[in-house]
């Protein structure tokens, strides 16, 4: 008999916090396998995500094979985990991935806290001109990405959860949630 993992995704606004949550579900959960989508470099993606928002966000230009096929080899691997963990920005909306995610997480991380998450993250060894010209950015053109998936990945995802509640608390909630679903 063949064992099927469960998969699945978490995803936040860049700051919102899916890589510390991925990581640490991954310590609770038994026998768990995280792939980080930034981890890949997707070949014909889109070369710039402003552009690609403006012009309707078509999730289905983002050819995510790579990940497809590292799901596919773990889901066939000799030692099968319970679980896939995916940090993965785009719950259901691309084609290829959304019949692999069996549960669809949006940590939903005010704007405000995700921009300044990402300053202290980003920016430990740059001077102010860096982080000026970081939110220069993001407000003449990111934020537009940032809400991008606050008006189409969160209503696209089964659960959301305040990103603002501490990452022990949010894991909490995950790990009940995949309890009383029967995942």
């Amino acid at each position: 008999m063949s064992v099927k993992p469960t998969i699945i995704s978490i995803a936040a606004v860049s700051g919102g916090g899916k890589t510390t949550i991925t990581q640490k579900l991954g310590l609770e959960l038994e026998n768990t396998k995280e792939l980080f989508f930034d981890d890949y470099d997707f070949e014909n993606a889109p070369d710039d995500i402003i552009q690609w928002v403006n012009k309707g966000a078509d999730y289905n230009l983002w050819n995510l094979d790579p990940l497809v096929s590292d799901i596919n080899r773990i889901k066939t691997s000799k030692e099968v985990p319970s679980y896939i963990l995916l940090d993965y920005p785009f719950s259901y909306l691309n084609d290829k991935m959304k019949k692999y995610i069996d549960l669809s997480i949006y940590i939903d991380t005010s704007l405000d806290v995700a921009m300044a998450r990402r300053i202290l993250r980003d920016h430990t060894d740059n001077n102010i001109n860096d982080v000026r010209n970081d939110v220069k950015f993001y407000l003449q053109y990111g934020r537009v990405a940032y809400l991008e998936m606050e008006n189409s990945i969160k209503p696209n995802s089964d659960i959301v959860i305040d990103g603002t509640l501490p990452s022990d608390k949010i894991v909490e909630l995950i790990i009940k949630e995949i309890r009383d679903r029967g995942l």
